[in-house]
């Protein structure tokens, strides 16, 4: 798991400061969360596809980092279909107790698409953007108190540890002979097994982190200095106004197409 940016460094908004790219996702999301219809979602996902040239990203690349919210969407989409209380509309598909009709097929993909369009633009900001750039910004650009900024830092570079101890752990108890085979329950009871002693070595290492960083200083209040200072220029400002636009735009859209749902 690699949470390095995976951007051309020379992309015209993949240069741009990385509270200007945080701030311009927000907004144009922001204007999601308005209305329910399933137009202003994929007219949201269609022109996020759009920008991702000048963000130097390939579908490809996107996809690596997106994938597990198809297993979300996948996972809306049953959950609507089987145990929607609102089943207006016309019968699609009639099983036994399982009945899809339009209305449930309507709101499932508005949701999935909601899901999608919401999410990206942050896959999007993060796949572009270097972290410890990000925390730099937050704390000059955006007056983050540095604590919070470092704090989030240091447990977003030791996050792709966790995929590697679980790795570990796993193989470890495999060559001790522990298995669940077959076996849904033993599976289950292997699995929360594991997940626990993960989070245990979590906490430790959290904590020794906290320890450390206040040792150094991390913590003692005196004016600290940056070596790489996070400008902020027209064109970040540019990039907000065009993200408001674009989220203006959609909203008209969908009220000019009689789709809007608030």
């Amino acid at each position: 798991m690699n949470f390095e940016p995976l951007a051309r460094p020379d992309a015209p908004l993949a240069r741009r400061n990385p509270v200007a790219k945080l701030a311009a996702a927000l907004l144009f999301t922001f204007a999601l969360m308005t209305t329910l219809d399933p137009v202003a979602p994929a007219i949201a996902i269609a022109v996020e596809l759009a920008v991702l040239p000048l963000f130097g990203l390939h579908p490809r690349d996107l996809l690596r980092r997106a994938w597990p919210l198809l297993a979300g969407a996948g996972g809306i989409l049953v959950t609507l279909l089987l145990f929607a209380a609102d089943r207006s509309g016309r019968v699609l598909f009639e099983a036994g107790p399982v009945m899809v009709t339009s209305g449930v097929l309507l709101t499932a993909l508005g949701l999935v698409l909601r899901l999608f369009a919401v999410a990206l633009p942050g896959v999007i900001v993060f796949a572009t953007t270097d972290p410890t750039d990000l925390a730099d910004a937050l704390v000059q650009n955006a007056k983050a108190p540095a604590r919070f900024a470092i704090g989030a830092l240091a447990a977003f570079r030791l996050f792709p540890l966790l995929g590697q101890e679980w790795q570990m752990i796993t193989m470890a108890r495999r060559a001790r002979g522990v298995q669940a085979g077959r076996n849904p329950v033993a599976r289950l009871r292997l699995f929360v097994s594991t997940a626990f002693t993960l989070l245990v070595g979590a906490i430790r290492r959290g904590t020794r982190l906290a320890v450390a960083m206040d040792a150094r200083g991390f913590d003692a209040g005196v004016p600290r200095t940056f070596a790489r200072r996070q400008h902020f220029g027209p064109a970040d400002w540019l990039l907000i106004a065009s993200a408001i636009l674009l989220a203006t735009a959609l909203l008209t859209t969908t009220i000019a197409l009689g789709t809007f749902r608030p």
